[in-house]
């Protein structure tokens, strides 16, 4: 007979217990009485379930799908809703098809136990079954004789086929709750009194894992650390599978240990409860609490996440912007709309016949055809060094190279270091360096977020996480982006024709060097420091493209020591080298002759404008010398109406009015507009702490090569001055690196100093002419070289001093007393002849007043 009375557990209603038995063909069901009074409300309300004498309890897992369990608390919240889902899944001719198929399943027809209550734990995935047994049956034996039946009978349910049904016997005093708490593999244990004035007794490690292997395959044990002051103690259990915890937990929570399995004499009570665990909370933890490892690692996935994406696309625009300036520079449309758009004259926007070369350049070009045809000579050879195109400011470097050399040259990029070193920051270095090459997009910007990302995370770790890239770095990537789009262009043409199908790429790029790019690095070393990155990894850059022969690179520079900084990058190597200066008296004349007969209004002798037929334009060039910009400015002057010198003409009275006019002849203008930078720059603003040389130093070697008869003066007698005997030679390398003299060396020795332009000769004379700004300059150097000598007295003094201190003096510092006072005297003597001259310069300048 059987009976049933559900309240909640419509799981285990009265239609459940009149289901037929499962029609399995192998086996038929066991024939217990049950007696079942499921009083599971009134189990969650007390908390634990009421055990009498003959009674027992055993717990059963696996009988609900404890992976759905998140279903109670979503759109199948309530245990009816639960309930009626698996009523629909209930099919009688499947094997362990419900749980209360799965419960009778469980015990032996023949075990003779009377069930009492059965507690569902659906969180939990099994239930609790309460039993009466028969006088003289022991729990132990009906636990056996359940196990041993389903040895023989295992119960597979449908929801994990997988695993099969255990059950184990409750020692404990298990707590029914239905909190929501998600079971784990892991229990953390706590030692109770059973006494309150007798302490637990922390077990040790064997004699938990003797109490809990039974259960299942222990993962790890973890005891309190010695010493911890955290009460009770407690320790931790990890199983291998969170079935074999939960097993664990319900049948040993409120267990009391004895003391002869090591309780203590009182005994320990046990309690237990999940310890949970996600992964998720692991992962942020092992994050959170290892800055070292993580935060640089999150910088390398960073980085390379960018040059997995970004790199391509930069590269790729890069090779477009290359291309592109091909074809704009070949497209005779956008060459006149360039034009018209740089032209200032309103006047000039007519679709008329475009006008030549109105600087009248040709005669520059046609004078320097040897320089030309060598460059190009050289861009066909494969040569494995670079090409330096070196001279002053205004003396055509980037005309000669871009506009005549690689007139014919397909594809080129030019690089201008002024643009890249007078931006401010290396943000907006990092940008001028992009946009030279087209590559982009570029976040500059990032690197001061980044920055401020690396000073936080240097406060936290005491490193830096490497978010910020350095200037060097960012550089490095633009010239190797640019490096793989100057490679694919040059590799464009292999294959085509089927005659270097079989050639590598190196091979081919060997043996074409007329594909090669050319990459031009216009102002090098503009404004350059002793430890520069930017040119650093720019020759490193260029070094390569020479060395992988993936394209020509050509420097155009002012700077005379260029040979230091390239032979870092290319050591042991000769360099291709043109250098150019001014042009010659020829020359010069034909340019300005072009230059104002590219001029439709004008023509030498005949217009109105011009005042007098060109006599005196030879000795103007010989004045100015063969510098391009300054037989431009005079050109544009004599188109304006001057004359070359300003002096009338014995053919033409009105050219005198004209000249008057203006008040100064072409040649004086430029002249006069020179000697006022010279005075700005060098003589009266000088800042002698930021320069290596003072203007006592500039006004030595002005007047000294004024009053030379070539112009020109000896380096050694510049050394051998006082004003140049402390760090002289430095001085006079940095003002050539300013371009007011240059240093002319025999077989690699400086030997003499000219001045930087032809021109500068006129001015220095012009400024040695000037009474009262001589004077000035001059008692300057004389005040300077009247505190030389003091402080050379001072030192002499000094040392006699010493001497004198001494009680008794050896014969042998006689000489030497000698000379430290032929010394002082030979000072003196200079400082009165120096203050004698300097009262007369006082006396001058008076006089000017």
């Amino acid at each position: 007979m059987m009976r049933a009375s559900f309240s909640r557990a419509a799981l285990f209603s009265a239609a459940a217990a009149r289901l037929p038995r499962c029609a399995c063909p192998r086996q038929t069901l066991p024939r217990v009485t049950f007696v079942v009074s499921v009083r599971h409300a009134s189990a969650l309300e007390s908390g634990h379930i009421d055990v009498g004498n003959k009674e027992g309890v055993i717990y059963i897992n696996n009988i609900f799908p404890l992976k759905l369990q998140w279903l109670l608390r979503g759109p199948l919240a309530g245990t009816k809703s639960f309930e009626k889902r698996l009523k629909q899944i209930d099919k009688p001719h499947l094997a362990a098809s419900t749980p209360w198929n799965i419960i009778r399943r469980v015990f032996p027809s023949d075990i003779g136990i009377e069930i009492k209550d059965v507690i569902p734990r659906f969180n939990e995935g099994g239930a609790f079954v309460k039993y009466s047994r028969k006088p003289g049956v022991e729990d132990t034996d009906i636990e056996a004789a359940i196990r041993h039946h389903l040895e023989k009978n295992p119960i597979t349910p449908w929801f994990n086929p997988f695993q099969k049904v255990k059950v184990s016997r409750v020692i404990g005093r298990p707590w029914i709750e239905d909190l929501y708490r998600i079971p784990s593999q892991k229990l953390r244990v706590e030692f109770l009194p059973t006494d309150p004035d007798h302490p637990a007794v922390e077990l040790t490690a064997e004699t938990l894992y003797s109490l809990f292997r039974k259960y299942g395959k222990l993962r790890n044990i973890e005891t309190q650390e010695p010493g911890s002051k955290v009460t009770p103690n407690y320790a931790y259990i990890e199983f291998a599978r969170p079935k074999y915890a939960v097993m664990a937990k319900n049948c040993l929570h409120g267990y009391t240990v004895p003391e002869q399995e090591g309780g203590g004499k009182n005994g320990t009570k046990l309690k237990l409860r999940y310890e949970r665990i996600i992964k998720a909370s692991s992962i942020k933890d092992w994050l959170f609490n290892h800055p070292r490892i993580v935060i640089p690692a999150i910088a390398a996935l960073i980085a390379g996440i960018t040059v997995v994406i970004f790199d391509p696309v930069r590269t790729f625009f890069i090779e477009l912007k290359i291309k592109t300036n091909l074809r704009t520079e070949r497209n005779p449309t956008l060459q006149w709309v360039r034009d018209l758009a740089s032209n200032a004259n309103i006047m000039h926007l007519g679709l008329g016949r475009r006008k030549s070369d109105d600087r009248g350049l040709a005669a520059i070009w046609e004078g320097r055809q040897s320089d030309i045809s060598l460059l190009q000579s050289w861009l066909t050879e494969n040569i494995d060094t670079f090409i330096v195109v070196h001279g002053p400011r205004g003396s055509g470097k980037r005309e000669l190279v871009i506009d005549q050399a690689l007139e014919n040259s397909k594809y080129k990029v030019i690089i201008d270091c002024k643009r890249i070193q007078e931006a401010k920051g290396d943000a907006e270095k990092i940008s001028a360096a992009a946009s030279q090459v087209g590559y982009r997009p570029v976040f500059s910007w990032m690197n001061n977020v980044s920055s401020f990302i690396d000073l936080a995370t240097q406060g936290v770790i005491g490193t830096k996480a490497g978010f910020t890239q350095t200037l060097d770095a960012q550089l490095s990537k633009i010239w190797q982006n640019t490096s793989v789009a100057l490679k694919r262009i040059a590799l464009e043409g292999k294959g085509k024709d089927g005659k270097d199908s079989y050639l590598s790429d190196e091979e081919y790029l060997e043996a074409h060097p007329e594909k090669r790019p050319v990459v031009v690095i216009d102002n090098f070393l503009h404004n350059a420091m002793e430890q520069n990155a930017v040119y650093d990894k720019m020759t490193e850059w260029a070094a390569e493209l020479v060395t992988g022969n993936i394209a020509h690179v050509i420097f155009l520079t002012t700077d005379i020591s260029f040979s230091k900084t390239l032979s870092r990058a290319l050591p042991n190597q000769v360099f291709r080298n043109i250098s150019l200066g001014d042009c010659s008296l020829e020359v010069g004349r034909r340019f300005v002759l072009r230059h104002l007969q590219h001029d439709d209004e004008w023509s030498p002798g005949a217009d109105k404008k011009t005042p007098e037929p060109l006599d005196d334009l030879d000795y103007c060039i010989e004045t100015l010398g063969g510098r391009v910009t300054d037989l431009e400015f005079m050109a544009h002057r004599i188109k304006a109406g001057e004359t070359p010198k300003g002096t009338k003409s014995p053919t033409t009275t009105r050219c005198f009015c004209v000249a008057d006019q203006h008040g100064k002849a072409a040649t004086n203008r430029i002249i006069d507009q020179a000697v006022f930078e010279i005075l700005k720059i060098f003589l009266l603003e000088a800042n002698t702490s930021e320069q290596p040389w003072n203007r006592e130093q500039v006004w030595h070697l002005i007047k000294e090569i004024a009053n030379s008869k070539d112009g020109v003066i000896t380096y050694n007698k510049v050394l051998l001055s006082e004003l140049f005997k402390k760090n002289g030679e430095a001085s006079i390398h940095a003002l050539e690196q300013a371009e007011l003299v240059s240093v002319i060396s025999v077989n690699g020795y400086p030997h003499l100093i000219k001045p930087s332009r032809p021109v500068f000769r006129a001015i220095f004379r012009r400024l040695t002419e000037n009474k009262a700004l001589s004077s000035r300059l001059d008692l300057a150097v004389l005040s300077e070289l009247i505190r030389k000598e003091n402080d050379k007295i001072k030192t002499f003094e000094e040392e006699l001093r010493i001497l004198e201190a001494m009680r008794r003096q050896p014969r042998e510092l006689y000489p030497r007393i000698t000379w430290l006072l032929q010394k002082v005297h030979k000072a003196q003597a200079k400082i009165g002849k120096y203050e004698e001259d300097s009262t007369a310069l006082q006396a001058v300048l008076k006089a000017e007043q």
